[in-house]
């Protein structure tokens, strides 16, 4: 069976200039990325899908939301019409938006018919807001087919922010969050970070039945990237960190498991 690998430096490329157009037709905030040769933690997520995604994919997004890709609506729509079959499941109306999903399931993966199945099962900032994850593992085990896919994508449980999260009430992370990368309400949920590390998230994998193909720690610089001094700042404290040998405090985590032969 084919390896599945992290995208090349060139296709982070490719992603980064259809989202954000050719070098000399930059706004500030990816010039100034482009500069440190940083690539954030959506752009390579969206680039391991475009790797992953073909004419032959049946592709279940859970918890997507309005959403495939927030920052990429040209791509979203580019996989949706790539994909054989997209159905995204979500309990929250806000599904009701999402414009690219062939099907949409207003529910949880329980709700889902167990006879369906699934070669591709994406999780793009789920996790951190699965209150019982070994349920939700026994439901992923039962619709992803024999060598099908599951792509997780989550913050790291012990990174500033989410700890941060855990001390500050749910009522004021909405304000919070608009006031740095203006997001709105309806998009907003509780968290609890119960699988949101690598030895948890490789625990509950393996037990049902799924090995880990893939997994990548990214930088994430994304804090103050609405303004423009703190942002350059971010960006050259993590390369200060990197040349060093050092990692940046704030990262996200790619997973990317692979459901074994029955």
């Amino acid at each position: 069976m084919e390896e599945f690998t992290a995208p090349s430096h060139p296709e982070l490329v490719e992603i980064f200039t259809q989202k954000y157009g050719k070098d000399q037709d930059l706004g500030w905030s990816p010039a100034l990325r482009r500069k440190f040769d940083y690539f954030n933690p959506d752009d390579v997520y969206e680039a391991l899908l475009s790797k992953a995604v073909n004419e032959h994919t049946q592709w279940l997004d859970v918890g997507c939301g309005r959403n495939i890709f927030p920052s990429n609506p040209k791509l979203s729509k580019e996989l949706a019409e790539r994909a054989k079959l997209l159905v995204g499941i979500d309990p929250d109306e806000t599904l009701n938006d999402n414009p690219y999903v062939h099907e949409k399931v207003l529910g949880t993966l329980e709700d889902l018919d167990s006879s369906r199945h699934f070669d591709l099962v994406t999780m793009r900032m789920v996790a951190e807001h699965v209150a019982d994850p070994e349920t939700l593992l026994r439901s992923l085990a039962k619709l992803t087919v024999p060598g099908g896919l599951v792509f997780v994508y989550t913050v790291y449980k012990y990174s500033p922010v989410p700890l941060v999260t855990n001390l500050v009430p749910f009522k004021m992370h909405n304000p919070v969050k608009r006031v740095l990368w203006g997001t709105e309400p309806a998009d907003t949920f509780p968290t609890c970070f119960r699988m949101n590390t690598r030895e948890t998230l490789a625990n509950l994998f393996s037990s049902n039945g799924f090995s880990e193909q893939l997994f990548l720690r990214l930088d994430d610089c994304r804090t103050f990237s609405g303004y423009k001094a703190l942002a350059y700042t971010e960006l050259s404290v993590r390369k200060a960190l990197n040349a060093i040998g050092l990692r940046y405090p704030e990262y996200c985590l790619v997973g990317v498991y692979r459901k074994g032969e029955p």
